[in-house]
């Protein structure tokens, strides 16, 4: 027997339609590149996604076809949201930090046929039109007053486009399962891959963000995404803001601007806030050395890598801010879980587990399924002990990759997604990453987590950033060697560094030395890059490496 209730497709267009009929006077505001303040509602940015809809129609763009983005967080990105994917084109947003090699790249294997490029970025384009000659043009997110002199070939004004074009238009009904969206990973290790994300895929994940366990989002709120919009959707957030009617607040190219994020929540009254970690820790530097305060803010959520205590402790004690640490992957949409504390546990719990249990990746969400295993599959025990290979499936987690739909070896015998990461899962759910697989340091046949000695070094007053990495060593194989970069005008000591971990984590997993430079090397989404620091130290040697201490 089926059910009876009407078959109605899981859409984007039909957040677009719910937005502009039940929150159309709610703010967007942006930063753009020619305004520091753009300031207009819903109503104004569904009625120019359609407007767009039409322009690309005239321009032949047909259902399926890719249109690329190479963007900041602003308002006429969000029209692109829409605009591209409601009427049933696939947008593709590009990471402009990626190498050039992977720009060209991309853009080619998903065969985009037009660019939509922020006026910062033109510059790139134009080193690489002769590797991506199939594209047929470039859309600048202008208007003609501020156009830029561009040897960029068939080369068309955004806002002169929508222009020419009625806000009459029909969203049509699409397969929900139809591609929507296409992000590429940042190809880290080979060249990056592309994930397909479903219309269906895509609202689910909306849905389970706004819950109350998870951003909380409603009609109330005030949301300053900082991740980047180019990057795994913000995180969800352009979706789910006009789904509830949140305030949106876009910073544009200013995302990484202390001094920019303060003023925007200060005076937009925004509530919650997502990014990684070096945002946060480039927004509390500036809130120490200005005194200016976030009064409005009351949680930020911190994904992308893992977070410092030093981030929490600070957002808490100095400006009465919660702190929530997320994990997710491009393969997982991305959220996968959300760290938000049970009933009674923060009443319970004294201080220094209560934190360390803040800085836990979280439980899974709903539509989220995880598993931890062994080298040979079996499944390990949820008691925060164990820890394998972690594994996970949903609605909303990659089945494939695009091109590579057959024989990727991105999911085990039994469907489940490889994610790559090395987990714990305690007896209440909380999923806490300790390394990745290829980052795991092995010590005379035990594994060494470098997440966790990195986050010990980052509770120091006087480090700004530290990673850990396996050194060759003649007894033990590998032992770890801690790398930090020190806050401006601090020389922390080697001596003090090393003795923070005493007491916290088992003698053997201690870093044999430290090692001080300028700066760690970084992905295009802001992870310190080891396979480059492995490769700066490949030819270090560790003290007493040569005995058999």
């Amino acid at each position: 027997m089926r059910g009876m209730m009407m078959d109605r497709p899981l859409l984007i267009s039909a957040i677009a339609r719910f937005a502009e009929t039940n929150h159309g006077t709610q703010e967007v505001v942006s930063v753009t590149f020619d305004n520091p303040r753009h300031r207009y509602c819903y109503s104004d940015a569904i009625r120019r996604s359609r407007q767009l809809a039409n322009a690309l129609a005239r321009l032949g763009v047909e259902a399926g076809d890719r249109i690329a983005t190479l963007a900041w967080n602003d308002h006429r990105h969000l029209e692109a949201y829409f605009g591209v994917s409601g009427s049933g084109a696939v947008l593709h947003t590009i990471n402009p930090r990626l190498f050039a090699g992977q720009v060209s790249f991309i853009i080619n294997h998903a065969q985009d046929r037009y660019i939509f490029v922020d006026p910062l970025i033109v510059p790139l384009l134009e080193k690489l039109q002769e590797q991506i000659s199939g594209v047929e043009g470039f859309i600048i997110l202008s208007d003609e007053a501020h156009m830029p002199q561009t040897s960029l070939p068939n080369a068309l004004c955004y806002e002169t486009l929508l222009g020419a074009e009625s806000d009459r238009y029909e969203w049509p009904d699409l397969d929900e399962n139809s591609a929507s969206v296409i992000c590429y990973t940042s190809g880290t290790t080979g060249d990056p891959k592309g994930v397909v994300y479903s219309h269906r895929a895509t609202i689910l994940h909306s849905y389970a963000i706004i819950m109350p366990d998870v951003m909380g989002l409603s009609c109330r709120e005030c949301i300053l995404p900082i991740v980047p919009m180019f990057h795994v959707n913000a995180w969800g957030v352009p979706y789910a803001a006009p789904m509830v009617g949140a305030k949106l607040v876009l910073p544009g190219p200013k995302a990484g601007d202390g001094e920019t994020l303060q003023d925007l929540i200060e005076s937009e009254g925004v509530t919650i806030s997502a990014g990684v970690p070096t945002v946060w820790l480039a927004l509390l530097e500036y809130l120490e050395q200005s005194g200016k305060p976030v009064n409005s803010l009351n949680r930020v959520v911190v994904g992308g890598a893992a977070c410092a205590s030093s981030i929490v402790s600070t957002f808490r004690d100095r400006h009465d801010v919660y702190v929530h640490a997320a994990w997710g992957m491009t393969e997982t949409s991305p959220l996968g879980t959300y760290n938000t504390l049970q009933a009674g546990q923060e009443q319970e719990l004294p201080a220094e587990e209560l934190e360390a249990l803040q800085l836990k990746a979280g439980r899974g969400i709903f539509g989220i399924e995880m598993k931890i295993t062994d080298d040979a599959g079996r499944q390990l025990p949820w008691d925060g002990k164990a820890f394998g290979a972690l594994k996970v499936r949903g609605p909303w987690v990659a089945a494939g990759y695009y091109g590579l739909e057959e024989g990727s070896g991105s999911h085990d015998a039994d469907g489940w997604f490889e994610t790559g990461d090395v987990a714990t899962i305690d007896s209440d759910g909380f999923m806490n990453i300790t390394d990745r697989t290829k980052d795991v340091i092995k010590s005379g046949g035990e594994w060494i987590s470098s997440l966790a000695l990195e986050n010990i070094a980052m509770s120091h007053p006087q480090v700004a950033e530290a990673a850990v990495i396996g050194i060759a060593h003649p007894k033990w194989t590998e032992r770890p060697l801690l790398v930090v970069t020190a806050r401006d005008g601090e020389k922390p000591n080697k001596a003090e560094l090393l003795a923070l971990f005493e007491g916290k984590i088992a003698s053997w997993w201690v870093p044999d030395d430290v090692a001080f430079v300028d700066e760690l090397p970084h992905t295009a989404t802001g992870k310190v890059r080891k396979t480059t620091l492995r490769e700066q130290f490949a030819d270090y040697t560790l003290p007493d490496s040569g005995t058999d201490d």
